[in-house]
């Protein structure tokens, strides 16, 4: 089997788009979470508080309107991440972009809302006004794959992961196993996601956004906390640069990390209800798969939404796979919960954090709830942790576990 490594990483977050902006985020433990004015015209929504990514812009003229006419602003945000995530690993305009070796694994919870939007205005008021012949397009579960691969020319295989909070770690995870394979010598890796008012609609349905803290976003979310209501909805995309090892070698590449384990499974028994046992086999796929024991693991980068359910599911896989001694913090205390971006987001900044032997707290977490798993919950300023190798997990509605280990590079 083929080594798989990361040599280029593009993202768009709530904290920044850039390490070292980032860094400088999680250090000052202060969160990105705001209110939404625009969402206050919704009767009946709960939650007001979300989490927009930072400003960015899309350089001119190479995102012009023909360019992106097809593209919304999920697919917008993963175009431009990629672009700076092929540049990243010196990539970009290369033969290999456009040569079929190199392909994309990404992935959304969905496509624009407003598009869909759009849809739904036909249904209702029984006319096509307003639909045009890309509104599919920047609605379609795969918007974010397809404009990438048409921005950039590439005509290697396609694996689309919608698969709402896994989308990006499953799409890091198939295109590894993708290059371990040999059928691809690199990959596009990662997800996106738009805020919306929709979206925060779907939890506030389930009592799973937070709305104690309408008047207050800076104390919320509260992941593992007796007092914790809730999730907080954010936005970005992060694209990996994956690349088969020996071709990597051969160019010269720098490379920020290795990926050594990938699990993933399903529960198999309620769309919204986890379980704490299917999440523990997909940590243990991923350990059998790095060919590590759980002692290796010093940190997990934990999904941690904030949920009621959630969190206590999560923390007691956790502790049934690593014990106590296991060091965990949830990075959605800074961010809120990107959905289909938070997988890859969080995977990189895990690395970035193995990388620099700082690792961020979870934020508001003053009193962890008892049903929580018993684990060493990194609170206060984080903690200085030296360690190769990290494990970043996330679960998804329908019961969709994933779990990925990346192991530290030697500068």
């Amino acid at each position: 089997m083929k080594r798989v490594v990361v040599t280029g990483i593009g993202a768009i977050s709530p904290l920044g788009h850039d390490w070292a902006t980032v860094e400088a985020r999680l250090k000052s433990c202060r969160n990105a979470v705001q209110v939404m004015e625009d969402w206050k015209i919704y009767e009946g929504l709960n939650t007001l508080v979300g989490v927009p990514a930072a400003p960015f812009e899309l350089p001119q003229p190479a995102y012009n309107r023909k360019a992106t006419r097809s593209m919304g602003r999920v697919a917008l945000m993963a175009t431009r991440a990629s672009e700076v995530a092929l540049a990243d690993a010196g990539l970009l305009g290369d033969p290999l972009v456009k040569s079929g070796r190199m392909g994309i694994s990404y992935g959304s919870s969905s496509g624009t809302p407003a598009n869909m939007g759009d849809f739904g205005r036909m249904i209702v008021e029984k006319t096509v006004e307003g639909i045009s012949a890309t509104t599919y397009i920047r609605m379609m579960a795969h918007t974010a794959a397809v404009n990438i691969g048409v921005f950039f020319g590439i005509t290697g295989r396609i694996v689309t992961t919608t698969s709402a909070c896994t989308s990006s770690s499953q799409g890091i995870g198939y295109a590894y196993e993708m290059i371990q394979s040999g059928r691809q010598v690199a990959m596009l890796a990662g997800g996106a996601e738009e805020l919306d008012a929709t979206e925060a609609a779907v939890f506030d349905t389930l009592f799973a956004t937070s709305v104690k803290h309408n008047e207050s976003p800076e104390l919320t979310p509260r992941p593992f906390d007796a007092n914790r209501d809730g999730l907080v909805l954010g936005e970005g995309a992060c694209t990996f640069v994956l690349e088969e090892y020996e071709h990597a070698k051969a160019r010269g590449a720098r490379i920020y990390a290795e990926i050594i384990g990938f699990g993933t499974n399903s529960d198999g028994q309620h769309v919204t209800h986890p379980n704490a046992d299917t999440m523990a086999i997909a940590m243990r796929l991923a350990l059998d798969d790095a060919k590590l024991a759980p002692s290796d693991i010093v940190y997990v980068n934990a999904h941690g939404t904030s949920t009621d359910q959630g969190d206590v599911a999560e923390t007691q896989a956790t502790h049934s796979v690593f014990g106590n001694q296991v060091a965990i913090s949830s990075l959605k205390s800074y961010m809120g919960h990107t959905l289909g971006a938070c997988g890859s987001l969080e995977a990189w900044m895990s690395i970035q954090m193995m990388r620099t032997g700082w690792f961020a707290p979870t934020l508001n977490l003053e009193s962890v709830d008892p049903r929580c798993g018993d684990l060493d919950y990194i609170t206060g300023t984080g903690r200085q942790i030296e360690t190769d190798v990290v494990m970043s997990n996330n679960f998804a509605f329908g019961g969709i576990n994933t779990s990925l280990i990346f192991r530290r590079w030697p500068d």
